[in-house]
């Protein structure tokens, strides 16, 4: 039986020392694989493009199967991905594709325990890594989908109300062994190739955020399970091209990506529901932060931004469908698997 054919796809915006670190660990761990890296810089315009060409070529390479090419616009995490999915292998079309952030380093055999997860388990199409701190932290990346419930839950931050909810709290924290899941953060996942021809690639209406969810959530609805595989090592530092660390105000992009998710996949009477539901949370946290003297714990003004975003939202004219991002394949093993 043949090796399983992997495309690695690693995304580069402004960090270009980064990301060739990142490449370098991704190198190690493609090893006895039968693998292709392409990197993909997101126009970052500011030499990253020309400066991982260089560090490429610089020697540590050599022997790898590693391209780097250009976005030709920044349209965001998954469109950019959807740019290294697309440019494909280059000799030809891969079994798995396995997207790493640029602030990511895969351990040695990482790539080894997905892939071979993914082999033995023909009911999930994805695969993610346990990510871990550059100390050795633990970090969240295991998620359930977003609801009504979760909203309230979350925004609450109410310890009854969370107990009473705990089957609905997004987090799932940090699971003690391989498990399903119902999305992971994409800083390192593995995905049959064959189940994204079936439903596409990232919705690129997505900037940031909401982008995995929305990938995952079509996935289970094709009939396919996401998989947190414990024994698969990442160590991340985290928001390193986003910011999201010192947002000083959360950004618009943010509440798009929230809104669409629910809109598109839930409808419009949902996402303003869920929306209610938040302010309601919001609400309460607030009250006990005046009674209680808590710290903040959203940004400033976030829930006005929130309640003043998806009002505007709620009437403005439906976008035209998204443009398909991959036409449909010819049908597959998966195909006939799922049905």
């Amino acid at each position: 039986m043949s090796e399983p054919r992997l495309l690695i796809v690693l995304l580069n915006y402004r960090t270009p020392d980064m990301t060739l670190r990142a490449a370098e660990h991704a190198a190690r761990a493609m090893q006895g694989l039968d693998a292709e890296m392409v990197i993909v810089d997101n126009d970052s315009g500011d030499g990253s493009f020309e400066a991982l060409q260089a560090g490429v070529a610089a020697g540590w390479a050599q022997g790898t199967p590693i391209r780097v090419i250009q976005s030709g616009q920044n349209g965001g995490f998954g469109a950019g991905n959807n740019v290294g999915i697309r440019a494909g292998r280059s000799d030809g079309a891969p079994d798995y594709v396995y997207i790493l952030n640029s602030d990511a380093f895969p351990a040695p055999d990482a790539l080894r325990k997905l892939l071979d997860h993914l082999e033995t388990h023909p009911e999930a199409g994805f695969a993610g890594s346990y990510i871990h701190g550059p100390e050795g932290g633990p970090h969240v990346t295991a998620f359930r989908f977003p609801t009504l419930w979760s909203e309230l839950e979350g925004a609450a931050r109410f310890g009854p109300i969370s107990r009473a909810l705990r089957q609905k709290i997004v987090p799932m924290g940090v699971p003690e062994a391989t498990q399903r899941v119902d999305w992971l953060a994409g800083a390192s996942m593995l995905m049959r190739q064959s189940l994204l021809d079936r439903i596409g690639l990232f919705d690129e209406t997505f900037f940031l955020y909401f982008e995995e969810t929305d990938l995952c959530l079509r996935a289970a609805r094709a009939g396919f399970e996401t998989h947190y595989v414990r024994d698969s090592h990442v160590a991340h530092i985290g928001s390193v091209s986003t910011g999201m660390k010192t947002w000083a105000r959360t950004p618009r992009f943010w509440f798009d990506s929230r809104w669409h998710y629910f809109t598109k996949n839930h409808g419009r009477a949902y996402a303003a529901a869920a929306t209610l539901m938040h302010a309601l949370g919001g609400t309460l946290w607030r009250l006990r932060r005046l009674v209680q003297k808590k710290p903040p714990a959203d940004p400033p003004h976030f829930l006005r931004d929130l309640l003043q975003h998806d009002l505007s939202a709620l009437f403005r004219p439906l976008p035209g469908k998204p443009r398909a991002v991959r036409p449909p394949a010819a049908r597959t093993a998966i195909d006939a698997q799922a049905e």
